[in-house]
């Protein structure tokens, strides 16, 4: 579903913006909405009159989110600017979660804030992530460009040199933005960091003992990382709360899938 013809107050959103938690354009008015899925997204200014339509099927909705999972309705949700405010509304069968644990059922509405917030549409097996940024104020510049600098990353995770290369050898699925992304087993994280470096004798033990210890270490801020939180079958599900955890808070980013293609050396 395209955008309104000749709207400056709605436009598409190129693929190559890349995740909004990286940042939005300087001097976008305050209250301009950025919706961002997998297959790109826009931008709404609070005065357009507009409602953003969210769902697995592109041609009826204006973002797309879980294209491949019919768990997700094929309009599962819209955006509208209601009052002085922007307000999600969940119209699908499948909850929608904000950061943390609070959900969004079936027929609710939640008021979004004024900041980055990435949605999860939950489904039995997976997440989809939809970016949702409303901007707060306007910047010195006005060059349509991303701006890393103006981000807030206060709420990253501290990971070693170690650490980062391994999570993100172990969330490259999720980071390429593959379908019903998985981590990759430890025996595949192992043979890929062999690869990169032979000589720091990198096994599946050394790799799962790795991401354990990141794990233990956000427990006691981060729920759903310990077995006692999770009901069982366990699965995936330690490693797929720890990656989501990662990549909500932009502590792993797209850029760093390219510490996968160097090498210390033989």
């Amino acid at each position: 579903m395209a955008p309104q013809e000749g709207s400056p107050k709605v436009r598409l959103l190129p693929r190559e913006v890349g995740s909004l938690a990286h940042g939005i354009p300087r001097a976008t008015p305050p209250g301009t909405l950025f919706v961002m899925g997998v297959e790109g997204g826009m931008r709404v200014a609070p005065d357009a009159g507009f409602t953003l339509l969210f769902g697995r099927c592109e041609p009826d909705v204006h973002v797309c989110v879980g294209a491949a999972d019919r768990h997700v309705s094929r309009r599962h949700g819209y955006i509208a600017h209601e009052g002085s405010r922007w307000v999600l509304h969940n119209t699908g069968r499948m909850a929608i979660r904000f950061p943390g644990s609070r959900l969004v059922l079936g027929g609710q509405q939640a008021e979004l804030p004024a900041a980055y917030t990435p949605l999860f549409i939950v489904t039995p097996r997976q997440e989809h992530l939809l970016e949702v940024r409303i901007a707060t104020g306007a910047a010195l510049s006005s060059r349509e460009a991303l701006h890393e600098a103006e981000t807030d990353n206060s709420d990253k995770w501290k990971l070693s040199k170690e650490e980062r290369l391994l999570l993100v050898c172990l969330a490259q699925r999720y980071l390429r933005q593959e379908p019903h992304p998985q981590p990759l087993t430890w025996a595949q994280v192992a043979y890929e960091l062999d690869l990169l470096q032979p000589r720091r004798g990198w096994t599946a033990k050394v790799a799962s003992y790795g991401v354990k210890t990141v794990r233990e270490r956000l427990s006691g801020k981060v729920h759903g990382l310990t077995e006692k939180e999770v009901p069982p079958p366990i699965g995936n599900a330690l490693n797929h709360n720890l990656i989501t955890e990662l990549l909500v808070t932009a502590t792993i980013r797209e850029e760093d899938l390219a510490l996968l293609d160097r090498s210390d050396g033989p």
